[in-house]
């Protein structure tokens, strides 16, 4: 039966996208990536968010009057999915564990941004940004030089600058002790596709994430008002060297996240807020995005794609959203997006009712207490200045009893 019929059935990836014949990539193997250039998926990998999202290939399941998925998408690991129930509308690879590049970025600001003050002022030292590495994306943060944690804060999410995130990580007692919290917290969301090596995802010896992690991630970050407000900056403006005798100036840092300001032949994503790409000789392009539509908020991450088009993780990410907001309703969720493990535990301990009807994920939406689940995925009514677009309170669904 074909998908053109548009019949509730789950699509392989011979059906909709160019077969990826691609070597495995796990945390221990994905080095060989520089040697293999179209590596296979795994045969057997993860199945948190559910068994159909552990298979190879792409897993959608169409139902009357969806759109087939676009032709134009080659990401070697992919997923579109609703941002308030967690249901995961299609995937490619989901759990394909590969280098993430500076989206693991987005993983060190949840773990690290509610820690450090944003107004404390830091003034840093030559240790701090001894071991970036050749090749970084910097913003430009000199030693001896003060910084509000703002202002460092700007640096990681708009320029990706890893000197910013050595600097954070210092002040959170170390790299080493940074890699350690972003690793507990990976498995705290159930990320558990994710081994953190450094801070920033330069690209490291057995750093390796997953569309599916990533997405989750992500979808925790945007619950946090900083992470939401820097994701989603355009522009700003960022402290340069100050000279004895004359007022610090200042020069213009411009988010490199194309979805959200363009250039390069890319034209801003109607409805955009975010929220972080990537890029590295073993990642190639990375990119997350979390887009609202009509009360509908999508969350899309590619990785890896290898069609040659020009910035085309931008465009294969544009392609998934429009398909996402255009099959929303109409097709079968192939998984889920979990919800964090204590969140988990919060259910599981819920007390006895004595007989009083069940809460519903309904109710769980209205309650803003309830049994410790409802947390807001976007926290409010969040203007973005930049782009003239907003996002509604979201929050957790209830795990499926």
């Amino acid at each position: 039966m074909s998908a053109l019929k548009r019949t509730a059935l789950t699509v392989t990836a011979a059906a909709l996208l160019p077969a990826l014949a691609v070597a495995p990539a796990s945390a221990d193997t994905y080095d060989d990536l520089a040697d293999e250039k179209r590596p296979n998926p795994p045969a057997s990998m993860s199945t948190v968010g559910g068994a159909q999202l552990g298979k190879a290939g792409t897993q959608v399941s169409l139902g009357p009057g969806a759109p087939v998925l676009p032709e134009e998408v080659t990401g070697r690991s992919w997923i579109v999915a609703d941002a308030e129930s967690g249901e995961v509308l299609a995937a490619h690879n989901a759990h394909w564990r590969l280098p993430p590049a500076s989206t693991l970025k987005m993983l060190f600001a949840d773990t690290v941004l509610p820690r450090l003050p944003k107004t404390e002022i830091h003034e840093v030292t030559n240790d701090e940004l001894a071991d970036v590495g050749d090749g970084s994306s910097l913003v430009g943060v000199k030693e001896n030089q003060t910084y509000s944690v703002h202002d460092l804060w700007l640096g990681v999410f708009l320029r990706s600058g890893n000197d910013a995130v050595h600097v954070l990580a210092a002040m959170n007692g170390g790299v080493s002790k940074t890699v350690q919290d972003m690793q507990e917290h990976a498995d705290e969301l159930q990320a558990l596709d994710t081994h953190v090596v450094s801070p920033d995802g330069y690209d490291a010896n057995g750093q390796v994430s997953s569309a599916y992690d990533l997405t989750l991630i992500a979808r925790s970050g945007m619950q946090k008002k900083d992470f939401r407000e820097y994701c989603s900056t355009a522009s700003a403006k960022f402290p340069g060297e100050k000279v004895e005798g004359k007022q610090r100036g200042t020069f213009e840092i411009q988010n490199t996240n194309r979805l959200l300001t363009g250039a390069y032949g890319i034209t801003p994503y109607k409805g955009i807020a975010g929220v972080k790409n990537g890029n590295t000789t073993h990642a190639g392009a990375t990119f997350t995005g979390v887009a609202e539509r009509n009360g509908k908020v999508l969350l899309v991450t590619v990785m890896n794609p290898d069609s040659g088009e020009s910035q085309a993780v931008y465009k294969e990410a544009g392609r998934l959203l429009d398909w996402g907001f255009a099959a929303a309703g109409k097709v079968k969720p192939v998984g889920e997006l979990v919800p964090p493990k204590s969140a988990t535990a919060s259910q599981d301990a819920e007390p006895a009712n004595n007989g009083a009807p069940a809460k519903t994920a309904a109710d769980a939406k209205r309650s803003s207490g309830g049994i410790g689940i409802a947390l807001a995925v976007i926290g409010g009514v969040l203007v973005l200045l930049t782009a003239g677009v907003f996002l509604v309170n979201r929050r957790w669904p209830l795990r499926r009893r």
